[in-house]
């Protein structure tokens, strides 16, 4: 019997968040883009002091979760100021939804998903949104099915490569 489980991460895991942080993002967008621009961005998105005051902000919370007791993937969400493009203070922020290669279509996603939505009505909110790389065809179609959908863009930018965003929200 598989057994998922939510846990949220502290200040002590760190290092732990910092090596899936670096890993599922790589397994994501190796493939797409250029080693050093991969390699500029996970220097920068995940040094530990980033990573250490992104921790200590009481709008943001980072969730691991884990499958089998192993560590599965993580969550990052934001509110109020911490968002990364506020939204309003009706909205929270999915800023990154990573699984590991080898959990994916697992329904894991869609528990961390399940998770962000309760949390949001818990904090007073009624809309719930993320950014997602527009040539991520996987993972638009995975939000669609949620009842995600599009209402802006903005650029990700990644290493020396600017590229495109789409803004998703779904209504809670």
């Amino acid at each position: 019997m598989n057994l998922d489980k939510l846990k949220t991460v502290g200040l002590d895991q760190l290092a732990e968040l910092q090596a899936i942080s670096r890993q599922t993002f790589a397994e994501t967008f190796a493939d797409d883009n250029s080693a050093a621009d991969l390699a500029e961005y996970l220097d920068k998105a995940y040094a530990g002091e980033k990573l250490t005051a992104e921790l200590a902000d009481d709008n943001s919370e980072f969730l691991f979760i884990e499958h089998n007791q192993q560590v599965a993937g993580y969550l990052k969400l934001n509110w109020n100021e911490a968002q990364t493009e506020v939204q309003g203070p009706d909205a929270l922020e999915v800023e990154r939804i990573y699984l590991l290669a080898d959990y994916q279509r697992l329904g894991l996603g869609r528990q961390l998903l399940e998770y962000a939505f309760d949390r949001a009505e818990k904090l007073g909110k009624t809309r719930v949104w993320l950014g997602v790389w527009e040539h991520n065809q996987k993972a638009l179609a995975f939000y669609q099915k949620l009842g995600f959908t599009a209402f802006s863009d903005h650029v990700f930018q990644l290493g020396e490569d600017a590229q495109r965003d789409i803004l998703m929200e779904k209504t809670l």
